[in-house]
């Protein structure tokens, strides 16, 4: 049984061999590139936890786990098709809004085009908005500000065709400046929206 102790996501694949084969079988934790993964692995015979990229579990017939430690180039080797399943990494954009509003500047309304067709590119996959906010005003209103600048960019994907279900909104406030300022400096950096498009 092989269980998730972080999301799983379609990077992390489990690679499984023949059963005529000697393992029976083998799990294989592969890198993610935008964020930490990792898997337990159980049989009644015991359990192992993969938390590393490359880290494997070999099954013996009898259900005994052996763990063991592969490379990149011997992945790559051995499981060509299914490291080949892999999808691209993430892209991200960043888009710049209007003071104080959920409105793009104009410099950002113009990437739109680029932003839409990547994330075309990558039919049924997921996008996740990331809207912050400068440090001017009261924090509680800029987090619900940040809000509305994710949500608003989700309004435009919905609106050129994008399911709204795979679009994540969420807002950060001034948590997470581009630029490090002090309260109440403007910081157009800083009034943006990052999108993520997996």
């Amino acid at each position: 049984m092989v269980s998730s102790l972080f999301r799983w996501s379609a990077t992390s694949l489990v690679l499984s061999l023949c059963a005529a084969c000697a393992p029976s079988g083998r799990v294989v934790l592969l890198p993610q590139p935008d964020r930490p993964s990792a898997v337990t692995v159980t049989t009644p015979a015991g359990s192992v936890t993969l938390d590393s990229p490359y880290a494997a579990a070999d099954l013996g017939a009898k259900g005994d786990i052996r763990p063991v430690r592969l490379s990149d180039a011997e992945v790559r080797s051995r499981y060509p098709a299914l490291v080949g399943l892999q999808p691209p990494p993430p892209q991200k954009f960043t888009l710049e809004f209007q003071p104080g509003t959920s409105t793009l500047t104009p410099a950002s309304q113009a990437e739109l085009d680029t932003v839409i067709a990547a994330a075309r590119a990558r039919s049924g996959g997921e996008i996740v908005v990331v809207g912050h906010t400068d440090r001017q005003g009261a924090a509680d209103a800029n987090d619900a500000l940040s809000l509305r600048r994710a949500n608003a960019i989700r309004d435009i994907l919905t609106a050129k065709g994008f399911k709204p279900e795979l679009i994540d909104p969420v807002g950060r406030g001034e948590r997470e400046p581009v630029v490090p300022t002090d309260d109440d400096v403007p910081e157009p950096r800083n009034r943006r929206a990052e999108i993520f498009v997996r």
